[in-house]
């Protein structure tokens, strides 16, 4: 393949070391693996960095007012009795971290907390843009290895011995506006590689990626507490800076960075065998590549689009609007879960924190099958809203029964836990991954335009906020009791299903109005051409 020299900058040094060793290239699918496989460890270690601040919020400010609690819950070795023994020895010895050890801890730490949220979703308007403009194999690396940087000086504020708040507050600030950098850019990367046909499955597969990056960010901030909090986040923060590089070395941002679907493609060899997925999925992208060919080739030269243009493709404001209340309910879960566990009495007892924190990851054990069974059936369906919204809709008498039978017993906690989850992630997974993507590349954007990265950072910043919100509204609503919580989620997701009502009508719609598949219209329009033809062949014989 030839290609110019702007383009051979573009080809990431580890895939030219492979072709080297190797003497010869990797197929389309081969790649798409990589894509796949490298996106997932990038957005998890992403997600692992996020975690340690819930880790060792119990370390900066242990609660003096509350005695330690008597046996954990034993469900099997996952919650060790000897563990929480030890803990109960030392818990007169724990004096905090301070500014964080005061009598207004908690509210310096959930300030910590709504800084990061705050500037996440801030920075995901910012960082969509530059996503669309830049090459995304630099822009994700970047981000990436600057995250890395400050998590871990977090954490060195251990080892240098700082008490100051401002220092604390600043550290999480610009970390979450180079958080901001993830996920439009392997949203953006996953959207190039992988077509609609089939990207909600994947989409919902590949997003399991969130919960796999919370509970190995739990598992290794706890793992190395021991040491000093310090290396809580430390280790984390190492970890996505060498994902970042992995990212750089290895990440082709899109198929034609890597000679895939150029101008020297050649259709006939594609052609060959008709019936080959591969030769026909390689046909397809390379159709699609051509028709931008004639500009430029490489991701370093796409062309961006701005944030109104944006705004303006069908579907992003409702589905940002509805992403607002659906996060809002799935992050309330996410940091308020375990201390709900903590304080209801279950089955007639009550579970010690370290007991509430790991059932609680089971709620993302169902957001894993939400997600992957909304993104399987808004493939079949062909219907991202309607999917979205029976999700929502579904999730209201979910958290319902939730709240009204789940202190009956454990196994019925846990039963309606993950079937809350399912119901809550679902539709968070499907908006944020596969409904980005289409948007991203909708029909109404002209030319060379891509708006991937745009479009996934206003839906999920927008998103965001809800998430900020959340949270926020649960510390104040918990003291007046949780039913009020609970009713909280549930009107919030009430209002996530009203906001699809216009979409999920127009696509009822157009599926009522249009029960004919176009392949099937186009094969019947085919034989009344020929039998119009036949005939008219038949009259002039006669004659």
């Amino acid at each position: 393949m030839s290609r110019n020299s702007d383009t051979m900058r573009k080809i990431p040094p580890g895939i030219l070391l492979i072709r080297s060793i190797r003497g010869k290239d990797w197929s389309l699918k081969s790649y798409r693996y990589m894509v796949l496989l490298i996106t997932f460890i990038a957005y998890a270690s992403y997600h692992a960095s996020r975690k340690p601040s819930s880790i060792v919020k119990s370390v900066l400010y242990p609660d003096h007012m509350k005695a330690p609690e008597g046996n954990p819950w034993p469900v099997g070795n996952v919650f060790i009795k000897e563990e929480f023994v030890s803990f109960d020895r030392n818990w007169a010895k724990n004096k905090g971290w301070y500014p964080f050890n005061g009598t207004d801890g908690t509210s310096k730490l959930g300030e910590i907390d709504v800084a990061f949220l705050a500037c996440y979703s801030l920075g995901m308007y910012v960082a969509g843009h530059l996503g669309d403009t830049l090459d995304l194999r630099l822009f994700l690396t970047a981000g990436m290895i600057g995250s890395g940087i400050f998590v871990g000086l977090f954490g060195m504020g251990y080892f240098w011995n700082v008490h100051v708040f401002s220092f604390y507050l600043v550290m999480q600030m610009v970390a979450g506006l180079l958080q901001a950098t993830g996920w439009p850019s392997v949203v953006a990367v996953m959207g190039n590689w992988f077509g609609k046909r089939k990207r909600g499955l994947i989409m919902g597969v590949w997003n399991a990626h969130t919960s796999v990056g919370n509970i190995s960010g739990s598992l290794l901030a706890a793992a190395v507490l021991d040491y000093g909090w310090g290396w809580s986040f430390i280790v984390p923060g190492a970890l996505i800076a060498s994902s970042g590089v992995l990212v750089y070395l290895f990440l082709p941002a899109y198929p034609e960075d890597i000679g895939f679907g150029g101008a020297n493609a050649s259709p006939v060899k594609l052609d060959l065998v008709p019936h080959d997925e591969e030769a026909q999925i390689q046909k397809e992208t390379a159709v699609d590549v051509e028709k931008g060919s004639s500009l430029k080739q490489g991701s370093g030269s796409r062309k961006g689009i701005g944030l109104f243009e944006a705004c303006s493709i069908p579907g992003v404001i409702p589905f940002s609007l509805c992403l607002f209340f659906s996060k809002l309910v799935a992050y309330t879960f996410l940091y308020w879960l375990p201390f709900y566990l903590s304080q209801t009495e279950i089955g007639g007892e009550y579970m010690s924190v370290k007991s509430a924190g790991n059932l609680s990851t089971l709620f993302d054990v169902g957001g894993i099958f939400g997600g992957i069974l909304a993104g399987y059936i808004s493939d079949k369906l062909n219907a991202r809203a309607t999917t979205a919204a029976s999700f929502m809709s579904a999730a209201i008498p979910s958290m319902l029964l939730y709240r009204t039978y789940g202190n009956i017993s454990q196994t019925m906690n846990i039963l309606l836990m993950m079937i809350a989850g399912l119901f809550v992630n679902g539709p968070y997974a499907l908006i944020t991954t596969a409904v980005s993507a289409d948007l991203g590349t909708h029909s109404s954007l002209r030319g060379d335009s891509r708006a991937l990265a745009t479009v996934t950072a206003i839906i999920d910043g927008t998103g965001s906020v809800g998430a900020a919100l959340g949270p926020l509204l649960t510390g104040f609503l918990s003291t007046k009791g949780w039913d009020a919580v609970f009713i909280m989620l549930m009107v919030g997701a009430l209002i996530a299903t009203l906001l699809l009502s216009r979409l999920v009508i127009a696509e009822i719609t157009e599926r009522t109005h249009k029960p004919i598949s176009s392949s099937h219209g186009q094969q019947t329009l085919e034989g009344i051409l020929v039998a119009i033809l036949l005939q008219q062949s038949c009259m002039q014989d006669e004659y």
